[in-house]
């Protein structure tokens, strides 16, 4: 079995309104989910994509406000790239009033200083983001890591600690020295890879139960299913299935403009409406 690329990216932030109007206001996703921390529900969950949100491009917030900014280390996905189309960079760098370096990539921060990255590719036209180029994982012992991305994982081995998906890669910063990342606005929360169906999915537990990992059971997160595990580095990896996606809900054209509940949380509405912060919606 091969993994066909990251599912999303699943961040922490503190400021809800200010995540909204960075990711649909400057870099120009479309809110496709306005939802709560299923596990907590008094607080927002925002899903980010493309006018879909198709796997692959859904990178996700948990906003606590006043929440302390954490720190970025070893054990966790210390930088984020999304691909935009080849000859974009110079109208990004002045939308993000940032410079731009020698090679095909440009480098900024979210307003929590989650680090983030545009890489120029082939697809595409105009300046939209369409997807993940990759994630970038930093670890103090590399090795084993690369084995799971390679050996079970059906990653392609490249240069510089690269691991290539059909769909994007993953690169690993061997940083031996680095401390321990730490949890807070502005870091990583998961990275999710995709399974293309439920059963899919089930061959992927067992196939990680008898790599001696340790996984979680299959957690209902409505607009997918989810399996949870820590790869040897530490890194909180997810593999979430493509179906049923986020019109199971709402329609297509009306995604993320209304707070949507599961069924479970749906008899506690109103007092979940009463502690959530206000929020102005992007049109």
């Amino acid at each position: 079995m091969t993994i066909p690329g990251i599912h999303h990216v699943t961040a922490l932030a503190s400021d809800p309104q200010r995540n909204v109007d960075f990711y649909t206001g400057l870099l120009g996703l479309r809110l496709v989910k306005l939802t709560v921390n299923f596990d907590d529900p008094g607080t927002y969950h925002f899903y980010y994509g493309d006018h879909a949100g198709t796997p692959g491009s859904i990178m996700t917030f948990f906003p606590w406000p006043g929440a302390s900014r954490g720190r970025q280390g070893a054990g966790q996905v210390t930088e984020v790239a999304f691909a935009v189309p080849k000859g974009s960079l110079d109208y990004w760098a002045a939308r993000l009033n940032v410079a731009r370096g020698e090679d095909d990539v440009l480098r900024f921060a979210d307003p929590d200083g989650l680090p983030l990255s545009l890489a120029a590719t082939e697809e595409g036209e105009g300046h939209a983001i369409s997807r993940f180029a990759g994630v970038t994982l930093t670890e103090r012992f590399a090795e084993k890591t690369a084995q799971l991305l390679t050996a079970t994982m059906g990653y392609a081995a490249g240069d510089a600690g690269e691991f290539r998906s059909a769909q994007d890669l993953v690169r690993i910063a061997h940083e031996p020295e680095a401390r321990a990342g730490s949890m807070g606005a502005g870091t990583v929360h998961h990275v999710a890879f995709r399974a293309e169906t439920d059963e899919r999915q089930l061959e992927w537990q067992q196939l990680l139960m008898r790599e001696r990992l340790q996984v979680t059971e299959v957690l209902d997160r409505e607009y997918f299913h989810s399996i949870y595990f820590r790869e040897p580095g530490g890194v909180l990896f997810e593999i979430a299935t493509d179906p049923p996606g986020f019109t199971v809900d709402e329609p297509l054209g009306t995604l993320g403009t209304h707070l949507k509940l599961p069924p479970w949380l749906e008899p506690d509405r109103a007092e979940i409406e009463r502690k959530l912060p206000k929020l102005r919606l992007p049109e």
